[in-house]
């Protein structure tokens, strides 16, 4: 099972003060090794902003 669910969490939420978003994402083990970094939006900040893959 080479396909693992993974966390999106805002990296920018949390120096502004406002509460982070998080999202739900899978990704392939074997092809991307390496954490995950999407742009997605941010309904607190209303914009797009990075969010990083956490454990």
């Amino acid at each position: 099972m080479p396909r693992e669910h993974i966390i999106l969490e805002c990296t920018e939420a949390r120096k502004e003060g406002k509460p982070p978003s998080r999202y739900m994402s899978t990704r392939n083990k074997k092809l991307t090794p390496d954490r995950v970094e999407k742009k997605k939006y941010n309904p607190f900040l209303k914009r797009h902003t990075v969010h990083k893959e956490i454990k």
